[in-house]
């Protein structure tokens, strides 16, 4: 990392970083290419630059997508990974947006998009900090009753997987799993799912 001006020097570089953002602390556009080109940054997505700490990150894209659309929540497929419900690693983003909400314009790494409206957007929200950014997860419990709502998209056998793996990690009780399929719209369809499970215990 090459010696920061006075300009810069009173702050790190953060992990991740937007393009306007460095160029408010003294990086001009072309040290920026210069310095991408070295491999002190790296330009992981149109003004999304990443220091090689978060470039090799396990996160790495959620932290771009997090920093790019910072009020979606990670979902589905990308949140069972988080949650290690399941062995595989999605090829695209699942990330929820509300009804109204402008469609993301990410152009790396790919997404895919769910629209929720406020109650299940905003229910079983987690926090979570990696390298400095905060990333938007639905918990585990949220994010089996969302994969029996978009059962359409992901496949059932993918929303029954997680629950059984879930379910014996002990990640989730069943009155949270209640709880959010009432509020998913989804307590017809998991029910026999659900109550098989706990029967067998």
């Amino acid at each position: 990392m090459p010696k920061p001006s006075k300009a810069r020097a009173s702050q790190p570089v953060r992990a991740i970083a937007r393009s306007r953002e460095l160029e408010r602390r003294g990086f001009s556009r072309e040290e920026l290419r210069r310095l991408s080109k070295r491999g002190v940054f790296e330009r992981a997505a149109r003004g999304v630059y990443l220091t090689p700490e978060a470039s090799h990150s396990p996160h790495r894209d959620l932290l771009i997508v997090a920093t790019r659309v910072p009020n979606g929540v990670f979902c589905l497929l990308t949140a069972l990974a988080f949650h290690r419900l399941t062995t595989e690693m999605p090829h695209e983003v699942w990330i929820a947006i509300g009804l109204k909400s402008r469609t993301p314009a990410v152009d790396a790494p790919p997404i895919q998009t769910v629209r929720l409206s406020d109650e299940p957007l905003r229910a079983g929200v987690e926090r979570h900090v990696k390298h400095g950014v905060e990333l938007r997860v639905f918990s585990a419990a949220k994010t089996v009753a969302d994969c029996f709502k978009f059962r359409g998209r992901i496949g059932t056998d993918v929303a029954v997987a997680a629950l059984r793996e879930g379910w014996r990690k002990k990640r989730f009780t069943a009155d949270e799993l209640w709880r959010f399929a009432r509020i998913c719209r989804v307590t017809t369809v998991m029910r026999p799912w659900l109550e098989a499970l706990i029967g067998a215990v």
